[in-house]
């Protein structure tokens, strides 16, 4: 992932111990960068021991984030005592920075409560606070009210925070594409192209006519055919199959020159039936391929699922995949069986291979089929992410959850696990009664928490938690 750059604001209240400050400046800074991140905040030449306190610190502090906006991916706020709660807001609000921020406040210790040792930030956090809330400023808590940075529930904290600005950040000005047009019976995966884009996220969109018309310009001895085809017999082995695997090495060069062309983070792809009849292939394998590389890719043109893919993968820093809620588990009310045919990411799958498509080889014929990736989902943790627009409030809603994906067996084709979820059923009465889609976004991780936080409080986005 791309090293992040955190603004660090060091408060500082005239009646309480200043020295207090340079050692926690120093702390802060110690522990951020050995988490990886870059920091930039005031030295101790610009104000006594580098802190905000008054109206021209701010000035100061925030003419320095303004400098370097373009690299700050979020703020944040250190109490090594009570700190100036107006001179923080101020800064936040000169630096015309909208990004997260995180209020931290050094604890107190009891036998160091004299005039020369108390910090008081206890109280100084909620005075930050108090003052953020009036100045319209969004901004996040540690779990213990106060904590020392170099405490693992602070790591926690920090590495939470830090996935939060990566999805906060990337969702400014975010540019996906669509490629063909949803299933005909499909009308689940339907969107409001103009939602999205009033929050910022762009869909552009290309007919498979027009895909196919860039695939037969593509000469078999072209050299980008050739690397391409060689990258992706790297990626999976398949015997034989020569002329399907060269096709899809075509669709790869095709749909890349239309990515960076665009500058597209992802796209949504028509993957049936018109892509089987008029080329002869299925695009799993070269889906699995992009998200792999992290560029999501979702079936069925389902654009906001794919909008779930890319978030999931910003908060953990791996591929996502889609699927299908797609049957119970016998009779375990807390377990569900994902599927889908599929275009999983191959990091998600244990002992992956590419055939063809059991299903619709009976529709359009076993020879046009080949390409779908099947294999079982890797047990371990997993969030889960569904994105939709309500069109008649005109919002975008969703719901985040977490579980385990089992080792339960399955006997079945296709990508498929058994997920096992906490009140499931719950969640299952949620989805239904809010109109949702069959598909949802997976992510072998636990970060429902971090998104939650993105796209409610500073996305202002209707999500329901299911932690």
């Amino acid at each position: 992932m791309e090293k992040q750059v955190l603004g660090l604001i060091v408060g500082n209240r005239s009646c309480f111990p200043e020295i207090l400050c340079k050692a926690g400046r120093e702390r802060m800074i110690k522990v951020l960068e050995k988490a990886g991140v870059d920091v930039i905040a005031l030295s101790e030449n610009d104000t006594r021991y580098g802190k905000v306190e008054t109206w021209q610190d701010a000035k100061k502090c925030a003419q320095l984030f303004k400098t370097n906006a373009d690299k700050i991916s979020g703020i944040i706020v250190t109490l090594p005592n009570f700190g100036d709660e107006q001179a923080v807001a101020d800064t936040i609000r000169l630096s015309d920075l909208d990004v997260p921020v995180l209020i931290h406040a050094y604890p107190d210790e009891p036998e160091k409560m004299d005039p020369a040792n108390r910090r008081d930030s206890f109280c100084g956090k909620i005075s930050v606070c108090s003052n953020l809330k009036q100045y319209g400023i969004k901004y996040s808590l540690t779990t213990n009210h106060t904590v020392s940075p170099e405490e693992e529930d602070f790591q926690y904290n920090l590495e939470e925070f830090l996935a939060t600005c990566r999805i906060v950040k990337a969702l400014k000005n975010l540019k996906i594409g669509a490629i063909g047009t949803r299933p005909d019976p499909f009308k689940t995966v339907r969107y409001s192209e103009k939602i999205l884009e009033n929050n910022g996220i762009s869909v552009d969109v290309m007919d498979l006519s027009e895909l196919f018309a860039h695939i037969n310009k593509l000469d078999n001895n072209d050299p980008r055919v050739k690397r391409t085809l060689e990258e992706f017999g790297s990626y999976i082995t398949v015997k034989e199959k020569k002329e399907p695997v060269l096709k899809m090495a075509k669709l790869i060069t095709a749909v890349t020159d239309w990515i960076e062309s665009k500058e597209l983070k992802g796209f949504a792809f028509q993957c049936w039936t018109s892509i089987q009849e008029n080329f002869g292939i299925f695009p799993c394998g070269v889906m699995s391929y992009f998200s792999h590389k992290m560029i999501p890719a979702a079936c069925e043109v389902d654009v906001t699922g794919l909008l779930s893919m890319y978030i999931l993968q910003l908060a953990s820093g791996k591929p996502s995949a889609i699927v299908d809620w797609n049957n119970n588990y016998g009779k375990d009310p807390e377990k569900a069986v994902l599927f889908h045919c599929s275009n999983f990411p191959l990091d998600v799958l244990d002992k992956p291979v590419m055939t063809h498509h059991v299903i619709l080889e009976q529709t359009v014929g076993k020879e046009k089929t080949f390409g779908a990736v099947e294999g079982k989902i890797k047990p371990g943790p997993v969030s889960f992410l569904r994105l939709s627009t309500d069109d008649c409030n005109g919002e975008i809603t969703g719901y985040v959850c977490e579980g385990t994906i089992t080792k339960d067996p399955l006997k079945t084709f296709g990508g498929v696990g058994v997920a096992k979820i906490n009140n499931l059923q719950e969640l299952l009465m949620y989805i239904c009664r809010h109109g949702f889609e069959h598909h949802v976004a997976i992510n072998l991780s636990h970060t429902a928490a971090p998104i939650f936080e993105a796209l409610v409080i500073y996305k202002g986005w209707e999500i329901y938690p299911h932690i």
